[in-house]
């Protein structure tokens, strides 16, 4: 999209409504976004455990992301990193940004030429801000819902994003969303801080895809659990996390069948067959995974299961 004289740096409009913040209780930070425009998380969010999170939008400039998180790495207050930002950026005015450091210090930031509604609202450990809204009440719904929420930064997030899009959202509509959440060494396997990042490219309800992709992950993290537990010989805990994740999420057959290798390994067969044999009623191809259990710590496969399971 061409404005005026813009140059082709500053063209790409991502009308947009998001949330930065932090969680004292955990250390995590995050960004959560929905927008009009295909595949937003690329562009708007950035975060980096023990630095901050950053939400670089509107006529959007995406350097903000990578050199925001820079700057606060140096050591600049979440103000300083807006001011030096924009002091060098000649279409300052077309950008909007919210940022939050690992203290829970935020600031946003709207360039007068934003395409209204735009504006932001500031509080306590976060700043939400769009451009191109219905009206103010966006935000201001978003914040209230952020304030009055419990439970992890993850949910607050989503539940946020939730109130703005009844709020009125987007005044061109709705179509891709993201969730960003870091937290130190919380990667997949104990590896880099991006504890969660879900991205819904294009949807005709994408904060509701959002929040089904959270629920979907909270189900694989409950797993990864239950294995960490397990190899710390804490068998009672880690079925019980296969528990919690089969609550979320009853048709899970990585559950059942984590679940029926950790019963196997305690030597509990009778256990185990009844979790595979649920596993293999939900998806008949993981007759793959069981008949490969050596491979995953299973001295043995006693002849009794492969019976059972008629394998």
């Amino acid at each position: 999209m061409t404005v005026g004289s813009l140059s082709p740096r500053i063209t790409r409009l991502v009308p947009t409504y998001s949330i930065v913040a932090h969680d004292p209780s955990t250390g995590d930070l995050g960004v959560a976004v929905q927008s009009r425009y295909f595949s937003v998380g690329p562009m708007v969010p950035w975060a980096e455990a023990d630095v901050g999170a950053v939400a670089t939008q509107a006529f959007v400039n995406v350097s903000y992301g990578p050199r925001g998180l820079q700057l606060l790495r140096e050591g600049l207050a979440v103000e300083e990193v807006i001011e030096k930002l924009t002091g060098e950026d000649e279409g300052k005015e077309f950008r909007q940004l919210g940022i939050v450091d690992a203290k829970g210090n935020a600031a946003a930031y709207t360039g007068r030429k934003c395409l209204e509604w735009a504006g932001s609202k500031v509080g306590k450990w976060y700043s939400t801000q769009g451009n191109i809204l219905t009206g103010e009440e966006v935000v201001e719904k978003i914040a209230e819902k952020f304030e009055s929420t419990k439970g992890d930064l993850a949910g607050r997030l989503v539940a946020a994003l939730e109130a703005g899009e009844k709020a009125g959202g987007d005044a061109r509509g709705r179509q891709s969303a993201a969730l960003l959440v870091v937290r130190k060494n919380a990667g997949r396997g104990g590896y880099g801080d991006k504890f969660i990042e879900l991205r819904v490219e294009d949807n005709s309800d994408p904060v509701a895809e959002l929040k089904r992709l959270l629920k979907i992950h909270r189900v694989y993290y409950l797993i990864d659990e239950a294995e960490s537990k397990f190899t710390q010989g804490n068998s009672e805990n880690a079925i019980s996390s296969i528990n919690e994740a089969l609550k979320i999420k009853p048709k899970s057959d990585d559950a059942y069948i984590d679940l029926g290798l950790i019963y196997l390994k305690l030597g509990k067969t009778d256990e185990a067959v009844k979790a595979f044999k649920k596993a293999l009623s939900i998806n008949p191809k993981m007759t793959a995974v069981i008949k490969q259990l050596p491979k995953l710590g299973v001295d043995e496969i006693p002849e009794s299961l492969l019976k059972q399971l008629q394998l």
